[in-house]
């Protein structure tokens, strides 16, 4: 059996995470910016290591698995 939980959290992480779908960290004139689908350089650096954090939480520390 394979474990599938790293290419399916990994996938599911880009999506939700990616700037302007949801939220975007930091905005351009507040904050936080909801489904703009608007971007820039210190959202996408913010988003990125947000990505890579949530990535380390869920892979190593809580040791998800999902075989199929």
């Amino acid at each position: 059996m394979k474990d599938w939980a790293a290419p399916f959290v990994a996938a599911a992480l880009f999506a939700f995470l990616s700037p302007g779908v949801i939220l975007q960290i930091p905005g351009k004139n507040q904050p936080i910016g909801f489904m703009n689908m608007k971007t820039s350089v210190a959202a996408i650096f913010v988003h990125a290591v947000l990505y890579a954090l949530f990535l380390i939480l869920f892979l190593v520390v809580l040791h998800i698995h999902l075989y199929v």
